[in-house]
């Protein structure tokens, strides 16, 4: 079965710098901005954000 291109698979990655990304996938309909979420570094050991990188 096709993946969806409503549903990509984004590189979310980490705002402080330590190279960190967590992959996910979002809804375009819903989200068609860069998608930027609250997640745990575990570099940093801290919570911070993670903008979607392209």
């Amino acid at each position: 079965m096709a993946r969806s291109e409503v549903r990509p698979v984004v590189k979310l990655r980490s705002t402080a710098g330590t190279g960190y990304t967590y992959v996910t996938r979002k809804n375009r309909r819903n989200d068609p901005d860069r998608l930027t979420l609250r997640k745990y570094d575990p570099i940093a050991r801290q919570h911070v954000l993670f903008r979607e990188d392209r």
